[in-house]
């Protein structure tokens, strides 16, 4: 990670710091979650080259504009975040079954990435702990705040909302992953997305 002018620039190699059926050799683990459909895909985690520029000083967008398909944010453990869709306005209603048990799954060229909660980091930080951060540079947390666990309808249209948080006592507008689509994030980019580039 390194500052370039008004922008956080990340390089990541995509390698899930946790084990997975996706991977080979060490760092394989047979499927050992709690979906009795589990239905591994034919996709292998594979090395990545991405670069990530973030906005350091996010603000919010005169318009919101929607997320691509592909990264839309980035994780703490390297791992970029994808959307609600399977595929341009598919939901993920069969591919969610191909998640490993921390919740992700590589696609077709290996990019591995979660689209829904990343357990692996809930698990470990807690389910209130800051994730990553999306494109626009606004932060990602779990699916608890203040003791209670968020739905959608506790979200805006986006999948956040503006308040204190542990590490923006000011506050701070944030998304959270909540256990229903959209996931992650609702319809757009709060601020104005950076770039990743691979």
């Amino acid at each position: 990670m390194y500052v370039d002018g008004s922008f956080l620039v990340i390089k990541t190699s995509d390698l899930p710091d946790h084990k997975s059926p996706y991977y080979s050799g060490a760092m394989y683990e047979a499927y050992n979650g709690s979906n009795t459909n589990f239905s591994k895909n034919p996709n292998s985690i594979i090395s990545q080259s991405l670069t990530f520029r973030i906005p350091l000083n996010p603000t919010k967008a005169a318009t919101s504009s929607a997320t691509p398909l592909g990264s839309i944010g980035i994780s703490l453990n390297g791992v970029p975040f994808y959307n609600q869709y399977a595929g341009p306005a598919t939901p993920l209603t069969t591919e969610i079954n191909s998640f490993d048990q921390y919740n992700g799954h590589p696609q077709m060229t290996g990019q591995y990435h979660y689209h829904v909660e990343p357990l692996y980091l809930t698990t470990n930080k807690g389910k209130d702990a800051l994730l990553g951060f999306l494109l626009d540079g606004f932060p990602v947390y779990g699916p608890l705040e203040n003791g209670k666990t968020l739905t959608d309808a506790d979200l805006d249209a986006l999948h956040g909302h503006s308040t204190a948080t542990a590490d923006y006592p000011a506050g701070i507008y944030h998304y959270h992953t909540t256990a229903d689509a959209p996931y992650i994030n609702g319809d757009g980019f709060y601020g104005t997305a950076g770039t990743v580039t691979n």
